[in-house]
Order: structure tokens, then sequence, then C-alpha cells
């Protein structure tokens, strides 16, 4: 049942000389094939690893970034508030309670830090500017002679950012005209 070879241990019958030139049998197909499914799988498995890792880094950097931003789109009607309170305080009103309108100010600033620290800017289009259906929301079109169709021609509030993402659009109203 065993062979002796030149230096005299017995080997297996079965033993295949992996530098030989002879034909594997089946049995060494199998294993062959067994083999070559089972680095697939290995390598189909660490491909998937790799992407649930990179998926897991983007969802926790996007919630670094944008988890507040529920909060942020809370705090907006805040911001519009204060600032409709100094645009309504007229110069009347800014000498008798000179001191109020100074608080209304600091907090509004203080508010647009705080925004500015977590990446939350002001979108403020202006009249005349294109419409951006990325950035404004139309709240009314009207053909007002003077003006270029898609163009903005009054501003009802000012929209937001939260680093490239839009919190709130700008609420605008766009000219109609048509050409002439």
């Amino acid at each position: 049942m065993t062979k002796d070879n030149p230096n005299g241990s017995p080997l297996d019958e079965d033993f295949v000389d992996p530098l030989s030139d002879e034909v594997p049998s089946p049995d060494v197909e199998a294993l062959v094939a067994e083999r070559d499914e089972y680095r697939d799988r290995f390598m189909r498995a660490l491909a998937d690893a790799e992407n649930a890792r990179k998926r897991a880094d983007k969802e926790r950097r996007d919630a670094e970034q944008y988890g507040g931003s529920r909060l942020a789109r809370d705090l907006l009607p805040v911001h519009d508030a204060l600032s409709r309170a100094l645009d309504a305080a007229g110069d009347e009103q800014r000498a008798a309670a000179a001191a109020l309108i100074e608080g209304v100010e600091l907090t509004l600033r203080e508010l647009n830090n705080v925004f500015a620290k977590h990446g939350i800017h002001v979108v403020t289009p202006a009249v005349g500017d294109k419409f951006d259906p990325q950035q404004h929301e139309a709240m009314f079109e009207a053909p007002v002679p003077g003006t270029v169709a898609g163009s903005i021609i009054q501003v009802m509030d000012n929209g937001f950012m939260l680093h490239d993402r839009l919190l709130r659009p700008a609420k605008v109203g766009v000219s109609s005209t048509p050409a002439s």
C-alpha cells in the first residue's frame, strides 16, 4: 500500500505530486473548484464588508453634518420673527425703546452666530435676480412691466441652507411678463 521514495520514507499511494505533468484526478478537480468557490465567496464577503464600512462612515458623517436639521428648521421662525420685529420698528419706536431694540438686535446677531457655527446660512435673493427653483419657492407669478420673465419681483421670506442642503427655500414672487 505504500511506495518508498528515494529517501526511504513511505508515501501514500493517493499522493499527487504538484510538480508532475500528470492530469489531476476528478477528486483534485473537485477540490480546486471548491477552493475557487470559497475564494469567490470570501472576496464577495470582503467587498460587502468594505461597502458596509463605507456606507456606515458616510451615514456617520451625514448625521454629524445634518443631524440637527430638524432643530434648525424649528428655529427658523424665531429668526424670521426677530428680523420682522427689527424691520417693523420705526425711528419713533427705536427712540422710545432703544434698549429693547438693542436687545432684539443682539439676540438676532447671536442667533446668526450660532447658525454660522453649525453651517446654516441665509439665502437672501434680491429683486431682479433670476428665479432658481433649487433655492426659491414661487409664491405667485405676475406680469410686471419693465421686468424679464422669470426674474424675482418680490421677496416674502429668506431661505436657509444647512451646509449644501436646502433647509427652507426663499419665498418669492416671480415676473411672468411675456417676451416682447
